[in-house]
């Protein structure tokens, strides 16, 4: 039985991490010291994603960002900003609230995720 259930996890994560608005993120993509981190599922990336973002889906996160896991990808020990984002920002939160334990502190949670984003005017790759 479930005694607590995603609502009360992903305000949880909220209270944790920092957001920031897709508007706001806009005004980081050309900046050389901010990733953002696709964290949707493949098929979902492959469908369209933000230009330049790095894959990560929220499954292997853990092992995308450790430097000792095995899948691990350097721009999470870049010291970069890492802007996080998925379909409105749910999985997110949480993938953000995960890298914060890990000690990760240079992270923040896109608001609305790329739907948010594209609604901002943010460009997106073609599938």
């Amino acid at each position: 039985m479930v005694t607590k259930g995603f609502k009360q996890l992903l305000a949880a994560a909220n209270a944790e991490i920092d957001t920031i608005s897709a508007a706001d993120a806009l005004s980081e993509k050309d900046n050389d010291d901010t990733v953002f981190v696709d964290v949707r599922e493949t098929p979902e990336n492959r469908a369209g994603a933000i230009p330049g973002a790095v894959h990560a889906p929220r499954g292997f996160l853990e092992f995308v960002a450790d430097p000792e896991g095995p899948m691990h990808k350097p721009e999470f020990a870049s010291g970069k900003r890492l802007v996080l984002y998925c379909a409105t920002g749910g999985r997110s939160a949480l993938a953000a609230q995960t890298l914060k334990q890990m000690g990760l502190n240079n992270v923040v949670n896109m608001v609305g995720g790329i739907a948010a984003w594209k609604e901002a005017g943010g460009p997106v790759t073609e599938p």
